[in-house]
């Protein structure tokens, strides 16, 4: 809810972007980060992840907060998520007149790229490499990392705690 919050009154009410285009059916399937200050939500960011790339998205700070760093601060979090992940290549759609903010992350236009249009805005395509952290997730990660909430990787999950107790099969026991 603060996510969508948050991209109501930036995209649909600052940048009268039509509903439809702003909920474009790909929210169940992404990593929304969620920025606060203090207790306030104040910012986002849509991540998806993809083979071979993450594609950062939908990056909305409430006007009253845009002074912040919080645009700056998503950015990172949404960077190190990626490299965290082992994430070699980020992509994202910028609307052109953000390019130097993109800039500052190590993004550029993508070779070959045209500029495009949606939602009334002029983006281009930007690029950056990565270098993915030397502790990232992987398939040899110890299996109850892997179960750990998203980016939590280095907090025990729940999950763990039932490890103390034997592997007693209750529901298959029950149907014999």
């Amino acid at each position: 809810m603060r996510v969508a919050a948050i991209r109501n009154s930036v995209y649909i009410g600052e940048q009268e972007c039509p509903y439809d285009e702003e909920y474009d059916g790909n929210d169940l399937s992404a990593t929304h980060l969620l920025a606060y200050i203090g207790d306030e939500p104040v910012g986002c960011l849509r991540v998806r992840f993809f083979a071979g790339f993450v594609k950062f998205e939908r990056m909305a700070i409430r006007k009253e907060f845009r002074r912040s760093r919080t645009a700056f601060l998503l950015s990172q979090a949404g960077l190190a998520l990626a490299r965290k992940k082992g994430y070699r290549l980020a992509y994202a759609h910028s609307q052109t007149r953000l390019i130097d903010f993109w800039s500052r992350f190590g993004f550029r236009p993508l070779e070959g790229s045209k500029k495009f249009i949606f939602s009334d805005f002029e983006y281009v395509e930007v690029v950056a490499d990565l270098e993915p952290d030397p502790e990232a997730v992987t398939i040899g990660t110890d299996p109850y990392v892997l179960i750990r909430p998203e980016g939590r990787w280095h907090v025990a999950g729940i999950l763990e705690q039932s490890n103390s107790r034997p592997a007693t099969e209750p529901s298959i026991k029950k149907k014999h």
